[in-house]
């Protein structure tokens, strides 16, 4: 249980530090996000407006259109679940939209828009901009299709939309009436032929007649068995003879035929179950294949997947397709071969009847006979051509166009589309103002953290300073901000075990950082506890505590080391209670060797006997050997760094120095913290824990308008 807890502390911290890089630089964010919105506000301006027209159209599924043989009765057309599916790629074929680029000219009108200096638009390009700038799409659970088209034309965008519309009507029409035309071709072709044999069987009829001088058809001929039979045979002769050229030209038109007219017609004329289902598995993988290809490159698995199943299926469905055929061959010649064998009978039967007739009436009543079936034959073609010739007539409605494109208005215009386009500007603009702060983040390798205190510099936060904090002697004993100091005090005391009291250096890596501000309002502190504290102004090339007292710097520490004058009348008293102050004194231009080691040493040594408290104000370690001198002598060196101001490495090389001259480190003081932004979560114990809500509401309000502290 222990382990889970510190993991979620852990992620909660690590949560908490993206949390303080975003709010850390906001400005930079947004800053960011308004560029990138006025940007996209700008680009959406100059953007050219699209409008969108929509025809709303009903697809109606044919029926075979052309029933040649009567074969009605064998079965109809079956449910195609992919029939919708079929058609919306067809809608976006170039069958339809090249037809449609050709009718309204539109690649002289592409090259127009797009300022094409070439004359007419080459029709590939052409074809291309239609493409991207229509979309069919099915309504869901219906079988209405929206056909919508895009353009900087409002008019355009409707002509082109109704356009497809009819264009896919029109080919859809003329298909199925060339598919009847086909048949009806052939039927023609029969009785022509069928036509010419009555001719020749009426000619060779009148020449018997009038070779027998016949004037009636009615000669006594005796009714006999023979003749009963002779009729039967003719009648069955007539009727297997239709049913061969039936199948004859059947199998002719099948011959002819080929692809989806083929299928369908074979499906009409032989229904089988497997050849449907095969049609509708080559229709699944060629969708498949299609929306696929869409996405998916030739060679990506799943769609060469998809094209071997493609390949095998047209493999069964072409065998299937030969084998039907072969089956209706057959029947033909079965058929054929039926004939013939009736013919062959009925020969032997008239030739047993020339025994009962006579010979005389004979040859021309096998004649007649043959005129009767002649007759009887193209009698029943005309009649099939005339029900086909119906059903040509008949209007056919593959589609039906219930709401026509009308051009959009003006102002109502397809893309840009603000809205979106300003929300994804501020999307991306968040994205990258975010995405510059946590890079500004990683290029800044300035302290930002406790954390970074104690990782980099390998020693503890002994004070966190807020920003905006002016000396103590202003805001005075009671400001919020004394709370601070006070538990710095603290700190410092536990720093070294509980003792209290001792000679310490507040300094810093480099200037700027705010350490004589902290020196003084520590002192402040620690006088206002009731410790008698004394401050040095150690900083003898830039003295500042002077300015903070009011009290002139004519003579102070420069004086006593160079024992111009005794340490009593150089430390001067101030205005607050067991607070004292050692000016630095004006430094001479020949200053070698006046801060060495044993003086030093002995200053510290007196002075220590004298306070609780000695605060020595150091110059900036870095190049400086005044406060490596200072740092070997105290009791302990303050080390302050400023919040988001000096790399950390110059930081962690004047804790360095400090202990390569034998000094110890009492701890670091964080200052200058934004407390409202960064690092709240690290200074409310600190802080507002123990200030007056009502004082620490004023002051979060009126701090941003009071002066900005003084750096020091």
């Amino acid at each position: 249980m222990d382990h889970l807890k510190d993991t979620q502390d852990e992620n909660s911290l690590h949560f908490l530090d993206y949390w303080r890089v975003i709010k850390s630089r906001k400005e930079i964010i947004l800053i960011v996000m308004v560029m990138v919105m006025i940007t996209g506000v700008i680009v959406t301006n100059f953007m050219d407006k699209r409008y969108k027209s929509t025809c709303r159209i009903r697809i109606n599924e044919d029926s075979q259109n052309l029933q040649v043989f009567n074969m009605r009765s064998m079965g109809g057309n079956s449910y195609n679940p992919y029939f919708l599916l079929t058609e919306l790629e067809i809608l976006r074929s170039e069958s339809v939209l090249g037809t449609v680029l050709e009718n309204l000219d539109l690649a002289q009108k592409y090259a127009e828009e797009f300022n094409y200096s070439g004359g007419e638009l080459p029709r590939k390009k052409a074809m291309e901009i239609l493409k991207n700038r229509i979309s069919v799409q099915q309504n869901r659970n219906t079988n209405s299709i929206d056909i919508i088209a895009v353009s900087s034309d409002p008019v355009q965008a409707a002509r082109i939309a109704n356009e497809i519309a009819i264009v896919y009507g029109e080919q859809r029409i003329e298909q199925s009436i060339a598919q009847v035309r086909t048949g009806l071709d052939t039927l023609e072709t029969l009785m022509e032929e069928e036509n010419q044999k009555v001719i020749a069987a009426e000619d060779r009829l009148e020449e018997i007649r009038e070779e027998l001088d016949l004037n009636t058809i009615n000669y006594g001929v005796r009714i006999t068995a023979e003749s009963e039979r002779v009729r039967q045979l003719q009648a069955d002769l007539m009727a297997y003879r239709v049913d061969m050229l039936t199948r004859k030209a059947r199998l002719e038109q099948l011959e002819n035929l080929q692809g989806e007219g083929l299928i369908n017609s074979l499906l009409m004329t032989v229904p089988d179950q497997s050849l449907e289902m095969l049609r509708n598995q080559q229709t699944d993988f060629e969708i498949q294949l299609s929306m696929q290809l869409q996405n998916l490159g030739e060679n990506h698995p799943d769609v060469r997947q998809v094209k071997e199943g493609l390949r095998r299926t047209n493999e069964k469905l072409e065998g299937a397709i030969n084998g039907i055929k072969a089956g209706l061959k057959t029947d033909y010649l079965v058929a054929k071969s039926r004939v013939d064998a009736l013919e062959s009978e009925l020969e032997l039967v008239e030739d047993a009847e020339r025994d009962a007739q006579s010979r005389k009436l004979l040859p021309f009543e096998r004649a007649e006979r043959e005129v009767r079936v002649k007759r009887s034959i193209l009698a029943s073609l005309q009649a099939r051509a005339a029900q086909e010739g119906v059903d040509v007539a008949l209007p056919r409605v593959p589609i039906e166009i219930f709401e026509r494109a009308i051009p959009a208005d003006l102002n109502e215009f397809y893309t840009p589309n603000y809205v979106v386009n300003i929300a994804l500007s501020l999307f991306l603009g968040g994205f990258c103002g975010v995405g510059l702060a946590f890079f500004i983040e990683y290029l800044d390798t300035s302290v930002k953290t406790v954390d970074d205190v104690e990782r980099y510099l390998n020693t503890s936060v002994i004070g966190v300073i807020p920003q905006k904090v002016k000396t103590l002697n202003i805001e005075g004993i009671e400001s919020p901000h004394s709370e601070s100091y006070r538990v710095l005090r603290t700190n410092l005391q536990f720093s070294r075990d509980g003792k209290s009291g001792g000679a310490f250096a507040v300094a810093s890596g480099g200037v700027g950082e705010g350490k004589s501000t902290t020196l003084f309002n520590l002192a402040f502190v620690c006088a206002a506890m009731g410790d008698k504290v004394l401050i040095v102004d150690s900083d003898m090339r830039r003295p500042v505590q002077h300015k903070i007292m009011g009290v002139s710097n004519r003579y102070g520490l420069v004086n006593v080391l160079m024992r111009d004058m005794p340490i009593e009348d150089a430390i001067k008293t101030t205005d607050f209670d067991n607070l004292h102050f050692l000016p630095s004194g004006q430094l001479p231009k020949h200053s070698v060797g006046m801060l060495d080691t044993q003086r030093v040493r002995d200053l510290i040594t007196n002075l220590k006997a004298r306070y609780d408290y000695v605060f020595f104000d150091s110059p900036p370690i870095m190049g400086i050997s005044d406060s490596s001198i200072l740092a070997s002598e105290v009791d302990g060196v303050m080390l302050v760094v400023q919040y988001r101001k000096y790399p950390r490495q110059m930081s962690a090389r004047a804790k360095r120095l400090v202990e390569n001259v034998g000094g110890n480190i009492a701890g670091v003081v964080l200052n200058n913290i934004n407390i409202l932004r960064d690092d709240y979560y690290y200074y409310n114990s600190y802080y507002t824990h123990y200030s007056d809500p009502v004082e620490d509401t004023e002051e979060r309000d009126t701090g941003s308008k009071g002066p900005a502290q003084e750096r020091f």
